[in-house]
């Protein structure tokens, strides 16, 4: 099922979605303009599972080595290809701006950086010697997602079901649309780690896993924090006892 949008109009224009947008697309293009030297442009910006863990006694012992550890914010910028990039982009676009009109511009910059270190986190936990680059938006993505599930459980998301000649199109709410991807998104891994690898398919599935469980608690501490008067009369729609 494709997300085409939902119905929670955002308050404010989410400068901090678009910039994001923006920047994954300029770096995908650049990353297309390399050409032949992609491989070790690649070993380079994205992260190495196995670096980084055998980065950590040299880290404990003060010896850091910044562009080894740089590499898990520069990798959440790069992606394998139009339909990698795409996808992300998509639901950055849809989920995004009310995300940010909760957090506040610095907080979802803050809080999407802190979703995709979250995701590398848990993917290199359980891929811990993988030679395989790590990269795309999807780990942050996910804490989004995880965040509006929280926020926003009641709203609609319009989504296309592609079925060829038969595809249509339904609303479903936001709950159920973003457990069934996250359910699809722990099942994959389950099924990773019994073929002893946690990218199978060349998907990091735990990196979504870590980004939405993040974005869940973000979500919940918000909701359980202070909740001021919304501005917008369609921004809490979740809230009314419908």
């Amino acid at each position: 099922m494709i997300p085409l949008h939902d119905d929670v109009p955002a308050w404010r224009r989410p400068v901090v979605t678009y910039a994001l947008i923006i920047l994954n697309v300029l770096a995908f293009l650049y990353e297309l303009g390399i050409g032949a030297n992609i491989t070790p442009f690649l070993q380079h910006w994205a992260v190495i599972p196995r670096e980084l863990t055998l980065e950590w006694p040299h880290l404990l012992q003060g010896q850091l080595r910044p562009a080894i550890w740089l590499s898990v914010l520069t990798a959440m910028f790069l992606h394998g290809g139009w339909l990698h990039l795409g996808g992300n982009m998509l639901f950055l676009w849809i989920f995004g701006d009310n995300v940010e009109d909760r957090l506040g511009r610095v907080g979802f910059l803050l809080f999407y950086l802190a979703s995709g270190v979250a995701a590398t986190a848990l993917q290199v936990y359980l891929n811990p010697m993988s030679r395989v680059p790590t990269l795309g938006a999807s780990g942050a993505i996910a804490g989004v997602l995880g965040a509006y599930m929280v926020l926003y459980p009641r709203a609609q998301v319009l989504t296309l079901l592609p079925l060829g000649l038969l595809s249509t199109t339904f609303r479903v709410p936001a709950l159920f649309y973003l457990l069934l991807w996250f359910g699809l998104q722990a099942v994959q891994g389950v099924v990773s780690l019994e073929t002893g690898r946690a990218d199978t398919g060349g998907v990091a599935w735990w990196a979504h896993v870590g980004g939405f469980i993040l974005g869940i608690l973000v979500g919940a501490l918000l909701r359980l924090g202070h909740r001021p008067p919304p501005r917008n009369p369609y921004a809490d729609r979740w809230y009314s006892n419908r």
